[in-house]
């Protein structure tokens, strides 16, 4: 079985099948990026696969372990769902980051809570929980050194330039380690000439084989980044492959698609 397994996804908004049936595998290390039209799919499948969305039907697998089974009708607690959660970081095109705090404070935020939360449950004393919060702390400031934010810690987000914003972001997810980091549009909201600053970063973490499953309309850094690409169309998977199949590919939607950006070959 591959590091991550998803089988039969499929959800519905009202009357409206989003997601048709969405089977997809990727070994751990690999970088997975999904193309395809606006309304095609593509960001429900990061929702369904992130729990921010329930899918209707489906299963999800992550190191062998099932994580989602939609015939298992029992009610989880929010406390499960954030639990299967953490094997997953998500990036936003938005960069959701807490305007009030400053650059690091986004960053050990969330570990912080966890940690106490942790040091309670266990009935752990107060200096296990400073020694938590120092490691989390010098975690912090690695992690922003690796996207090259040391100097910025201690500014607010709105100091900072949108790909600025959005490496925090990817800094942030990465403080919870997660199994596979998803990242929906990560360059959407950026001028071009400031995207750059952005994929350099992903491919930082893909050379150090960080599994990743990246929705993206850069096709130029999808081709080079990728080990998989799948295109997506209607709600379900219509080209699977790896880069140079997706763009040699004689499929006439994903031809149609592609030559928008002046990617087929002809």
């Amino acid at each position: 079985m591959s590091f991550l397994e998803v089988k039969n996804i499929t959800k519905k908004f009202d009357k409206t099948d989003v997601l048709k049936g969405v089977d997809l595998s990727l070994e751990k290390g690999q970088v997975l990026s999904i193309i395809g039209s606006s309304g095609s799919g593509k960001t429900t499948l990061l929702r369904c696969l992130n729990f921010l969305e329930t899918p209707d039907t489906g299963e999800i697998f992550v190191d062998g372990e099932c994580i989602f089974d939609s015939s298992d009708t029992a009610k989880r607690s929010f406390k499960e769902i954030r639990e299967k959660r953490l094997s997953f970081g998500l990036v936003f095109q938005s960069f959701n980051l807490f305007p009030q705090y400053t650059v690091k404070k986004n960053l050990v935020l969330a570990p912080q809570l966890r940690a106490k939360e942790d040091v309670k449950a266990n009935k752990l004393g107060k200096a296990v929980l400073k020694e938590k919060y120092e490691e989390i702390d010098k975690k912090a400031d690695e992690i922003l050194a690796s996207v090259g934010l040391s100097e910025k810690k201690d500014f607010y987000p709105c100091q900072l330039s949108g790909g600025q914003q959005q490496r925090v972001s990817i800094a942030r997810a990465l403080m919870l380690d997660p199994d596979i980091l998803f990242f929906d549009e990560p360059t959407s909201a950026l001028d071009p000439e400031i995207t750059g600053e952005v994929l350099k970063v992903i491919k930082g973490l893909a050379a150090h084989n960080m599994t990743m499953i990246i929705v993206t309309h850069e096709m130029n850094f999808a081709h080079e980044v990728s080990d998989k690409i799948i295109f997506m169309d209607e709600g379900i998977v219509a080209v699977e492959g790896t880069p140079d199949e997706i763009f040699e590919s004689k499929n006439e939607r994903l031809h149609h698609f592609l030559s928008a950006f002046g990617n087929t070959n002809t």
